[in-house]
């Protein structure tokens, strides 16, 4: 038997505003992230850095300027091949030169994700996109008797979308069967990023207790899929399904 923290590990880096109570909350919150981001393919060199209001933002080919955030700050960073911790170091106008003497002059275009008026990532052509809320339709669909577990001792519910990834944790609690001699229910972990900071991914088990800072206690038949953001993506889906 195993015992299972990955869910507890995200009860505790989680904040308030990450967790939802239900997973159609979770489903509506994603679909209205997806109504409202749209995709935009520039040229690396062409993203114009600037300051505005003392903020460092991209100046679109469309004219459009748009802020970064956290991470999307990090790809910037990682594209043209400067420290993040020294950019950091520097004034928004001196960050600016520095961007425009490093990003690179390629002869392929990123592709930004953009929600109103932020990127929220910056990849490359090889990168595919699989959006949260075709993971949790999935789960609606497959999963009808799961739900999430008992609420932890500090409000978290296992159900999380942050800026930069979503997580689900769902048991089915009279799902309850006998594996030698013992009472066993199902459950699982699911697990994306829109953004590419982390795979796809499912941990499934069969699970004897679960406590209130959601540790997976006595699990068996621990089974773990993953796949990368790339072209085939979404047989990911397909896979999570059978599982």
């Amino acid at each position: 038997m195993t015992t299972l923290n990955r869910a507890n590990r995200e009860l505790y880096r989680r904040g308030p505003d990450e967790a939802f109570a239900t997973l159609k909350d979770l489903h509506d919150h994603c679909r209205q992230e997806r109504q409202y981001s749209s995709d935009v393919w520039q040229m690396p060199h062409t993203l114009q850095p600037q300051v505005s209001d003392g903020e460092l933002r991209l100046t679109l080919d469309k004219g459009d300027s748009v802020g970064l955030n956290d991470w999307s700050f990090s790809q910037v960073c990682r594209i043209s091949g400067v420290s993040k911790e020294t950019i950091n170091r520097f004034h928004p106008e001196t960050a600016t030169m520095a961007f425009r003497d490093t990003l690179p002059h390629a002869d392929k275009p990123v592709q930004l994700l953009t929600t109103g008026q932020t990127v929220r990532s910056v990849h490359g052509v090889a990168y595919t996109r699989l959006w949260n809320s075709e993971l949790i339709e999935t789960i609606r669909d497959v999963a009808t008797d799961f739900t999430p577990p008992q609420t932890a001792v500090n409000g978290g519910t296992g159900l999380y979308c942050g800026e930069q990834d979503m997580f689900c944790f769902l048991i089915d609690p009279t799902g309850w069967i006998d594996i030698d001699g013992e009472a066993f229910a199902p459950g699982f972990f699911v697990w994306n990023s829109e953004v590419g900071r982390r795979s796809l991914g499912m941990q499934t088990f069969w699970f004897q207790k679960i406590c209130q800072n959601h540790i997976v206690w006595d699990a068996v038949e621990v089974i773990e899929f993953s796949r990368k953001h790339t072209a085939n993506v979404r047989d990911g889906l397909l896979e999570i399904r059978r599982h």
